[in-house]
């Protein structure tokens, strides 16, 4: 009788497991049924009618048209109309959720023409005519073409800044081991050999096969020329137009495939262009006038898109150029995400909510969930997109851990906490041995200083480069998170090592002028992007105020230690010798 009983639970153990496999199959199969059934009639298939869905959720269909788009030309196919009980029911309990797309929302209106030009707005601008009516996000409409930063003769304080001499200072002669590509004219560039050749393309047949040597390097895409740029000092040169039309390509380019980024904590998507060029989008999370919570852990922040934006942009203000191009872009999630992508897990994850706006969450560490999700107006949201560098099978990157990394726990402190002495044990450290890669932590240092960044735990290089090659300043998203708060703790590299570049220290002391202010320089350079204003104003002059705290750090240091011993030597022959005077400021 027993071992009838045991076989009886282990048959019904058995069933229920078959269930639920078909139950996973038929979910999986839906969806490219429901495609099917929206095809159109001269394709095989079913034309089953969709009404029910329509009427169900009222906005959802026409949400994927255009404005001035007639229904016909919204009704794509490639996304089924009709959605299940299991996605309808899904909804967000957060009521700031549907918040998160309102750039502009809670901003006050502009009380002068002066405040407006801080938000990024043409002072002598009409104005809406019905004045109830505040967007959600910017109208990005017709807009003035912005020069690229460098000698034009327009001006602009950006512009004065990039002719001064210390943005002149040439890097030494390139071989060929100090470029990451060697371009030879006998191979042929052919995007479509490594991707799926269902893609899209447009042009003639013949376009695609390019030599990368020659001529044929002007006809390349963006992307391409920016990877071919990269060199042992830099990413990209100062006046290096293809920068700017890269900026432009982002935040315009047709997105042809979406995919979730494998690993990370927090929702990153992995996003394709008609011209094979890839970017990292970061979506909203938080409103430009959002603090971070006081009592959020900087392992447990939001990643900020704008944060993102606004590192780029002071990276080349700095001349450090270290940080890929990032721009700023108001995505469709209806059409340039849910319709295109093929990741399933994110398909899934879209839902409507009680507003009857487009929503969904992905899947990551933190921040993937119902309560935390991504909500649209009805289905726009904004984000930042960040140039791919060159893929690993062709440029290999070393990470390195960074010597002034935090605990990453609650109560636990690092060692350079506790330890006055902690850089001279971190010199005699290869590669720290080496001055230059010091001097490279210490720029980083200021960097992520004047931005509020506590989340810098590790680091990259080019391998090809070894230990004689710059650090790339990846992954900005936690910056830009306290504008009330300067957290002097990011300062200890610098204050511990006493270290600097004097190129670095004239500059440093150059943007505290009043000509040169630091903050005036961010707020042009943030106007030419897309999602401008990128910064509240005042995280702008927080800018400025941490700026004179960098250089009261170095002062002390000379202080203490002497000008030759802190200021290390780079320049050779400089127009401007830097002076204490300034650095005590």
């Amino acid at each position: 009788m027993k071992m009838i009983l045991v076989r009886r639970f282990r048959v019904l153990i058995l069933m229920v497991f078959l269930v639920a496999c078909a139950l996973h199959i038929v979910l999986d199969l839906l969806p490219k049924l429901e495609r099917r059934a929206a095809r159109p009639p001269g394709e095989p298939g079913c034309s089953c009618a969709q009404p029910a869905a329509e009427a169900a959720a009222p906005g959802w269909a026409q949400a994927r048209g255009r404005p001035g788009e007639p229904p016909a030309a919204a009704a794509e196919p490639g996304w089924p109309n009709k959605h299940t009980l299991r996605i309808l029911q899904d909804f967000s309990s957060d009521p700031s959720s549907n918040l998160t797309s309102h750039s502009l929302e809670k901003l006050p209106p502009a009380a002068d023409p002066a405040e407006g030009a801080w938000r990024g707005r043409d002072p002598g601008a009409p104005q809406p005519r019905n004045p109830a009516h505040r967007p959600l996000l910017r109208d990005h409409g017709p807009r003035r073409s912005a020069p690229p930063p460098g000698p034009s003769g327009d001006g602009s304080v950006l512009t004065r800044l990039f002719e001064h001499p210390l943005y002149q200072v040439a890097v030494p002669p390139l071989t060929e081991d100090d470029v990451l590509f060697n371009v030879n004219s006998d191979i042929r560039f052919n995007p479509r050999a490594a991707e799926n050749p269902d893609w899209p393309h447009e042009g003639n047949e013949g376009e695609e096969f390019l030599p990368t040597g020659g001529t044929a390097v002007d006809a390349y895409p963006n992307w391409l020329k920016f990877h071919i740029g990269i060199n042992r000092y830099e990413l990209y040169s100062r006046h290096n137009p293809t920068i700017e039309a890269l900026l432009q390509d982002l935040s315009s380019q047709k997105i042809t495939s979406v995919a979730m980024k494998s690993g990370g904590t927090q929702l990153k998507l992995i996003m394709t262009f008609q011209n094979y060029g890839q970017a990292l989008f970061k979506p909203m999370k938080q409103t430009r006038e959002q603090e971070t919570p006081p009592d959020f852990f900087y392992f447990s922040d939001y990643e900020r898109h704008n944060a993102e934006i606004a590192a780029f942009h002071l990276d080349r203000i700095l001349d450090f150029r270290r940080v890929p191009p990032v721009a700023g872009r108001l995505i469709n999630m209806t059409k340039e995400i849910r319709d295109i992508t093929r990741d399933k897990k994110l398909w899934r994850t879209f839902f409507i909510s009680p507003a009857n706006n487009i929503c969904f969450y992905g899947e990551c560490s933190y921040y993937c969930s119902t309560e935390h999700a991504l909500c649209g107006k009805p289905d726009q949201i904004e984000g930042s997109l960040a140039a791919f560098l060159p893929d690993l099978s062709l440029a290999k990157r070393k990470t390195w851990r960074n010597p002034w990394r935090r605990s990453y726990h609650k109560r636990k402190k690092a060692e350079w906490e506790v330890d006055p002495d902690y850089c001279e044990e971190v010199k005699q450290t290869p590669p720290y041995d080496s001055p230059q890669r010091i001097l490279d932590l210490m720029d980083m240092t200021i960097f992520d200083f004047l931005m509020g960044n506590m989340d810098r735990h590790h680091y990259e290089t080019f391998e090809k480069f070894g230990n004689e090659t710059f650090i790339i300043h990846l992954d900005n998203g936690r910056g830009f998170g306290k504008h009330s708060h300067d957290e002097l703790s990011i300062l200890v590299p610098l204050q511990q090592c006493c270290r600097i570049r004097r190129s670095t220290y004239l500059r440093l002391q150059l943007l505290a002028k009043e000509e040169y202010k630091l903050s005036l320089l961010m707020a042009e350079s943030l106007q030419r992007d897309r999602v401008a204003p990128v910064l509240y104003p005042l995280h702008l002059e927080a800018l400025d105020r941490r700026l004179r705290l960098v250089l009261r750090a170095v002062g002390d240091c000379v202080e203490k230690d002497g000008l030759h011993s802190v200021v290390e030597e780079d320049l050779g022959s400089d127009p401007t010798p830097p002076t204490t005077a300034t650095a005590a400021r």
